[in-house]
């Protein structure tokens, strides 16, 4: 206890000191004059942003403390509107205005469903139940069940760590293949390298998938106007997903087959496990009425979100489809208003997801992003690149450049404006090269062990070690690069994006 004590105050100076770290660099904003060119408001802006995303990064306090802390300093400094102070609480607090946020708040609440009723385990043991008779089968399962789950559970931690994991180590469990034992290599590190790669691979399958999504369409629409580009892009929800469906399914087809080739399981026929499965499912009992209830629910949502009502002659917003299913968990009583107030991640992503918006919007508009993104082209031109191996190079830069970084979220905020804008003044198809990049913000999730926030749940399992988990996630990134660049790119080019 008296060890425990000693870390915890020792964690506790070292944020302290990483605070003030964070501070001496805003203020070194306000001391150091802008660059010529740039508008000093614009800098001073930069300034809180740059000590924003390194706080969050150094997890100097929860994000969503950061964020409001960042919209007091917006608010109070007036930078986004000098001596106007009206002006300025209102911009600090407009991104609660962007509707994408609240449509992934609403939906993790709506997702609470899938938990508790205990929905997404049964779809889990279901396809264990069905392939689960040798270990690749187990493989597939869980890529499957990921899959499903996908489009409807913003949080990629809740599904990979809280849904998915727990039905993988109560597989492994049952062959008695435990890192505590030193038996992990049986089935265990096998499945669990399995479970974190699927993770970002369905997180870039659909805009609902992970909370950056919607961030990331926010910005393509933003930089592209921004460049004068008339842009039918405000890339809707089925339009994101037919982009990615092709080259998501071939990487997620061969993830088990790679990841076997580098760390192949001891056991390879796993006939209990099928038995086991069955054992929870029977346990379980029937599908409850109330899993039906979700179950409908999800399926109209889905419909609504991949534009099925245009087909009748009506158009519902994303966002407010989220807010549709939200009422009908509510008026059914699947989630009572106590769960919803529970739901704390929700909540916690509508507050920092619109600080970040609302700080990288400011940032747009105050010719940051495009004094930073003329640099970056003429670098990239020095090079004497074309426009194609200039957008390699810089999507192959961002996405390896996640090593440094511990959230995606803060990676996509700082840097993806300026990237995107970088590619366009190059002379990228404006649409397929926001695809190359959210493609890109999505694999990089599988580098490290604290690349998104399923890694350290997965990851502090115990199954693997760093150096496996580096490897393996290093090797993946290759294969998804691969396929993203040679499938996505024949799959984009027949759908008309450059």
């Amino acid at each position: 206890m008296k060890g425990d004590n000693v870390g915890a105050q020792n964690k506790k100076k070292l944020s302290i000191l990483y605070g003030l770290v964070c501070i001496g660099i805003m203020i070194s904003f306000w001391i150091i004059p802008a660059p010529e060119g740039m508008k000093a408001e614009g800098w001073h802006l930069l300034g809180i942003f740059c000590a924003t995303i390194l706080a969050i990064i150094l997890k100097v306090m929860p994000i969503g403390a950061l964020s409001m802390i960042a919209i007091a300093i917006v608010a109070i400094t007036c930078v986004t509107a000098p001596g106007d102070t009206k002006a300025s609480i209102k911009n600090a607090l407009s991104g609660f205005n962007e509707s994408l946020i609240w449509m992934i708040g609403v939906a993790i609440m709506i997702s609470r469903a899938i938990i508790k009723t205990g929905l997404g385990k049964r779809i889990g043991y279901y396809f264990v139940s069905l392939f689960g008779k040798n270990t690749l089968g187990i493989a597939y399962s869980l890529v499957v069940s990921e899959t499903i789950l996908a489009p409807v559970t913003p949080s990629n931690t809740a599904r990979g760590g809280a849904i998915i994991h727990p039905i993988m180590r109560s597989i492994a469990h049952n062959f008695n293949s435990e890192p505590e034992t030193k038996t992990q290599n049986k089935i265990g590190k096998y499945l669990a390298l399995v479970n974190f790669q699927i993770n970002p691979i369905t997180s870039g399958m659909f805009i609902t998938a992970t909370a950056p999504n919607p961030m990331v369409v926010n910005k393509i629409v933003e930089v592209a106007n921004n460049h004068g580009i008339e842009i039918d892009m405000h890339i809707t929800w089925g339009q994101w997903a037919l982009s990615m469906f092709l080259p998501s399914i071939v990487v997620l087809f061969l993830l088990p087959l790679v990841v076997w080739a580098i760390y192949p399981p001891e056991i390879k026929k796993t006939e209990n496990a099928k038995d086991m499965a069955t054992k929870e499912l029977n346990a379980m009992g029937p599908m409850s009425l109330q899993e039906k209830v979700v179950l409908g629910i999800f399926a109209i949502m889905l419909m609504l979100w991949a534009g099925v009502g245009k087909f009748f002659g009506f158009k519902i917003d994303p966002a407010a489809v989220a807010f549709l299913g939200l009422a009908l968990t509510l008026v059914s009583g699947i989630l009572t208003w106590e769960d919803i107030l529970k739901e704390k991640s929700a909540w916690d992503t509508v507050v920092w997801f619109s600080a970040l918006v609302m700080m990288a919007s400011f940032l747009g508009k105050l010719g940051v992003v495009s004094y930073y993104a003329t640099h970056l082209e003429s670098g990239i031109n020095a090079l004497g690149f074309g426009w194609f191996g200039a957008c390699l190079l810089l999507t192959l830069i961002y996405l390896y450049m996640h090593y440094f970084f511990a959230s995606t979220t803060a990676h996509i905020a700082a840097v993806f404006a300026a990237f995107y804008a970088a590619g366009l003044a190059l002379g990228a198809p404006p649409m397929l090269y926001a695809l190359m990049l959210a493609a890109a913000g999505n694999i990089m999730m599988s580098l490290t062990h604290y690349a998104t926030g399923t890694a350290p749940v997965i990851f502090g399992s115990g199954y693997a070690s760093v150096g496996e988990w580096w490897k393996v996630g290093f090797v993946m990134s290759v294969v998804s690069v691969l396929v993203f660049g040679i499938v996505g790119g024949i799959w984009w080019k027949i759908l008309g994006y450059y």
